[in-house]
């Protein structure tokens, strides 16, 4: 028999497999702009297309309003270069769209294409990341980084997205309750949905409902039932079988019909409940579902009334389960107000606890689900309620307050000299030059500026005093001395192949949740959080102006011959 460790290590071999399987599928290297192309091809017809090259990779402003986000997608983005060929028929179709006028020795060039030369330099996956901070340096031969750029993007931007919205539902929920993320039917494709489940569960997410995600990813899946279940059945002569086993499998099989019925009389005479108005359908929905799933019944008590019919067949037919010995797991709301709803839930399940003298109903969860946005997550913590995990599915997945994080992809470098974007709109003007990334901590260990310096600058001291500016425009100077100094970047991928350990959904999701909690509270406030500081060092400072002064000269070298 193969030792744990073993059979550990062959699974993740196994997941990775699948992992870059799927990435070739999804993204494959035709997945880009056509301009990449035209611009490739201008590059190899002028000679320039091993030039040396570095690329950043980088977000604007912090998404949603707020004050953090997420890096995510490196994963993907290192089994991309890793794959990263192109096809004889991938080829072929080039051909076929570019300019006839094209070199048919180009695109022998690209047949023989891949990433051995390409390295990337990363913020890690999971980290907490700021506005204007270069989250990933991409080098290498200037036609092949900038084929890259697209895919990249793609990769990287929602991914980033939808992890931090996670998070701040996780922010929002609190740390108690547990999330479902139901998103996929709602979700922009298929592609969409599987990204957005595996990477809300890295942001903060405990459950999905989609399978493939919990194949391909390994995050438990989760599900009860959905209304159309429930009002298929409109009588309990539709419920077959009609018998059910006791836990201990001493006894014969048990006329659970006869028993359900006994015991719903039991529930309304405790409850003051009328009889008359329950469905007699959802009743046989539930029973099906129990004799199908004594383990795991779960059920979904407001397809018609949960006071008068749902919540009153659900005890019915969980008392049944218990008197067999089996453990029935709970109730799901899906709308109207499920604040209250839980509260009037609860004190029911205790009432049978105490009354019929169950424990197991007091171990019973309720899942509110409904059209949750942030907002009335957060509206939960302010209400009093009884619910215990939240199934969150359009806001979440769909990111209804922003639609695109805004990654871009600069050139920074070419042949060792740097490069800057000198725009009217100082907003899109760029840092040049190839950079290193610092994060300086304070005494009490919280994150408080992000330093961006020249890659050939000695990196900044524990202790020692430096003076940086702000990467705000027409900012002066300030003094700051940190208490601990991390080295953001680092290099995850050279000469073809990825060279730190790729990371599990869980372990990611770790570090998501070890990121956090460094930052302080007041820059992880959902509303109004505090700005937190990002800054370029005195050389790369100078550098900038130096490059913009000059940018005006360039402009007159047509009146200097």
């Amino acid at each position: 028999m193969a030792a744990p460790s073993t059979v550990n290590t062959c699974r993740e071999e196994a997941a990775t497999t699948t992992m870059e399987r799927s990435i070739r599928e999804r993204v494959p290297p035709l997945l880009t702009d056509l301009y990449q192309f035209t611009m490739a091809y201008s590059y190899w017809r002028a000679r320039r297309h091993q030039e040396p090259a570095v690329f950043e990779l980088f977000f604007r402003d912090n998404p949603f309003g707020g004050g953090f986000s997420l890096f995510a997608g490196l994963h993907d983005c290192q089994l991309f270069l890793r794959s990263f060929r192109f096809t004889h028929e991938d080829v072929e179709f080039l051909r076929s769209v570019l300019p006839p006028a094209t070199d048919p020795a180009f695109f022998e060039f690209l047949r023989g294409l891949d990433c051995s030369g390409v390295t990337l330099r990363s913020v890690p996956e999971g980290t907490v990341v700021f506005a204007r901070v270069p989250l990933m340096e991409v080098a290498g031969p200037l036609a092949v980084v900038q084929l890259l750029e697209t895919s990249l993007l793609c990769l990287v931007n929602y991914a980033s997205l939808v992890c931090s919205n996670a998070a701040r539902f996780r922010l929002a929920a609190g740390p108690r309750r547990k999330l479902l993320e139901m998103g996929l039917r709602r979700a922009q494709g298929p592609d969409g949905g599987l990204t957005a489940s595996r990477y809300t569960h890295i942001g903060g997410f405990d459950l999905t409902s989609n399978v493939q995600a919990g194949f391909l990813f390994g995050i438990p899946t989760a599900g009860t039932m959905a209304h159309s279940f429930v009002t298929s059945f409109t009588s309990l002569e539709e419920v077959w079988p009609r018998t059910l086993v006791a836990v201990d499998g001493d006894s014969d099989p048990v006329d659970v019909i006869s028993l359900t019925k006994g015991w719903l009389s039991r529930v309304c005479e405790l409850l003051g409940a009328t009889p008359g108005k329950i469905r007699e359908g959802e009743l046989a929905a539930f029973l099906s579902y129990a004799i199908a799933y004594p383990h795991n019944f779960l059920t979904v008590i407001d397809s018609y009334s949960v006071g008068c019919s749902g919540l009153l067949n659900f005890c019915a037919v969980a008392l049944t389960l218990c008197e067999l010995g089996y453990k029935p797991v709970g109730v799901r709301l899906d709308s109207g107000d499920l604040c209250a709803q839980s509260v009037e839930v609860r004190r029911v399940f205790r009432l049978c606890s105490e009354n019929f003298s169950i424990p197991a109903f007091n171990a019973l969860i309720i899942v509110g689900s409904n059209n949750i946005s942030e907002e009335s997550m957060a509206e939960l913590n302010s209400k009093e309620n009884e619910i215990d995990v939240v199934g969150v599915g359009t806001h979440l997945v769909t990111c209804t307050k922003q639609p695109s994080l805004g990654c871009v992809y600069k050139l920074v470098e070419v042949q060792g000299r740097p490069r800057m974007k000198i725009s009217e709109d100082p907003e899109k003007s760029t840092v040049p030059g190839r950079k290193a990334v610092y994060r300086l901590i304070d005494a009490d260990g919280h994150p408080f500026l992000d330093l961006v310096c020249l890659a050939v600058e000695s990196p900044p001291e524990a202790g020692v005093a430096l003076s940086c500016y702000p990467a705000v425009h027409n900012s002066d100077a300030v003094s700051i001395t940190p208490a601990q100094v991390v080295c953001l970047r680092q290099e995850v991928f050279a000469t073809g192949e990825v060279t730190q350990p790729l990371c599990s959904a869980a372990e990611t999701r770790a570090k998501v949740q070890s990121s956090l909690q460094t930052l302080h509270p007041r820059h992880k406030r959902l509303q109004e959080p505090d700005t937190y500081s990002v800054a370029v060092s005195e050389k790369l400072h100078n550098l900038v102006t130096e490059l913009c002064k000059g940018s005006s000269s360039d402009s007159n070298f047509l009146l200097a011959n």
